[in-house]
């Protein structure tokens, strides 16, 4: 059959136009997060944040670079509530939910890998030492799972729910890893974490709540007794008994013998461990302070379920600048670049500005965020009370090499 040469150069066209609406498709399908996941060519996660508050001082603070504006990176469905935050270890995110189950999530696509069951609600994060992943229940066990399959190694019990994290550190020897966790039935305990036998139980008068945070051979956490507790790591012994003045709902930062917290007496302090008092209050909150704080080098910033997120002064706790939110606070910032990403109430995840306190970025979620932020490299991730996990990153973010 004899095609004109009118004939030939309309199928190439046709053949051109063809092959540039496939690759402008395929370039859409890269940027959208369709069924939850966004193409793994778009960045590389290199960096880890193995446990709560992103180191076992609990400090908050994430290194590497993060933008003034996020996009949504994907998005996962749970089956209840997520006020449990996320940890981050080998491209793989671990974060427990009140459908009862911890579930195990790729960083890049946000696709499941595994989920595991327990007997109840997971309030608090887990931690992770290499291939185990370890996570508490509020049916008062500590799970040791197979960080790639999700296969139970062993359980610990307790005698009371577990609403706080669980955190690490290597025993005196520095070869076992040992694991730390406060119960409701008025303990903080020191599991083997290869055994899953106890080492030691510390007894306090009332419920422990929070995550108890570890630096230089020291355990630091506050409990329901309005007691800050310091607690040798090797033996359990008590070190120091801070009155803190009211009881005291969430995680110490404790970092160079400091300490700070809040409690529900609406009040914010620093403490020093080595003489054992109170350095300095901060009384103009209006509500209870439950959120844990987060330390750069000169601030310490929290939240207040005065709807306020607060920058102070490390040195002597004077206010630098107050954010208003449009709900409660439980959400624990995390400082990062320069800046400050934290949940609130109002349904928002907020970015601001740490040297003032300025909004850079919201993103309106719609039901409360109590969840606090993990970030790895640029990428945040965050709980929601909508019963999603949440993955944003930086605008415009390049390729991670």
């Amino acid at each position: 059959m004899h095609i004109s040469k009118s004939e030939k150069l309309c199928l190439a066209v046709g053949v051109i136009i063809a092959a540039v609406g496939v690759c402008f498709f395929l370039h859409l399908r890269s940027d959208l997060p369709a069924g939850g996941n966004i193409s793994q060519e778009v960045l590389s996660i290199e960096s880890d944040w193995p446990v709560y508050r992103g180191n076992p001082q609990l400090t908050g603070f994430a290194d590497g670079s993060l933008g003034e504006r996020l996009e949504v990176l994907w998005k996962f469905k749970t089956g209840g509530a997520v006020t449990s935050s996320a940890v981050v270890y080998d491209g793989t995110v671990f974060i427990g939910s009140a459908d009862h189950s911890l579930y195990a999530i790729d960083v890049l696509g946000g696709t499941e890998k595994w989920s595991y069951e327990t007997g109840d609600v997971i309030e608090g994060s887990a931690c992770v030492g290499s291939d185990t992943v370890y996570a508490a229940s509020t049916d008062g066990f500590v799970y040791a799972l197979d960080s790639r399959t999700g296969l139970e190694k062993w359980k610990f019990e307790t005698g009371g729910k577990i609403m706080g994290s669980v955190n690490r550190a290597y025993a005196p020897d520095g070869v076992g890893l040992r694991l730390f966790v406060g119960s409701w039935d008025n303990s903080i305990y020191c599991i083997d974490a290869e055994s899953g036998k106890a080492v030691w139980e510390y007894e306090t008068d009332y419920y422990v709540n929070g995550a108890p945070a570890i630096d230089d051979g020291l355990l630091v956490a506050g409990g329901c007794d309005a007691v800050i507790h310091v607690v040798n790591t090797a033996d359990g012994s008590a070190v120091k008994k801070i009155d803190a003045g009211a009881y005291i709902a969430g995680s110490a930062v404790f970092e160079g013998g400091e300490v700070y917290l809040g409690n529900y007496e609406n009040v914010f302090m620093k403490a020093d461990v080595t003489v054992g008092e109170i350095v300095w209050n901060f009384t103009e909150s209006d509500d209870a302070i439950v959120s844990s704080a987060a330390i750069s080098e000169e601030y310490v910033v929290f939240g207040g379920q005065d709807n306020l997120v607060y920058c102070l002064n490390r040195s002597d706790g004077s206010v630098v600048w107050k954010f208003r939110t449009l709900g409660k606070v439980d959400s624990s910032p995390v400082i990062c670049d320069g800046k400050v990403v934290v949940g609130s109430g109002d349904g928002r995840l907020y970015l601001l500005r740490l040297s003032d306190g300025g909004k850079l970025w919201s993103y309106e979620i719609g039901e409360a965020i109590i969840s606090s932020p993990a970030i790895v490299d640029g990428v945040v991730i965050i709980g929601s009370n909508d019963g999603y996990v949440y993955a944003f990153r930086s605008l415009g973010q390049a390729v991670v090499e």
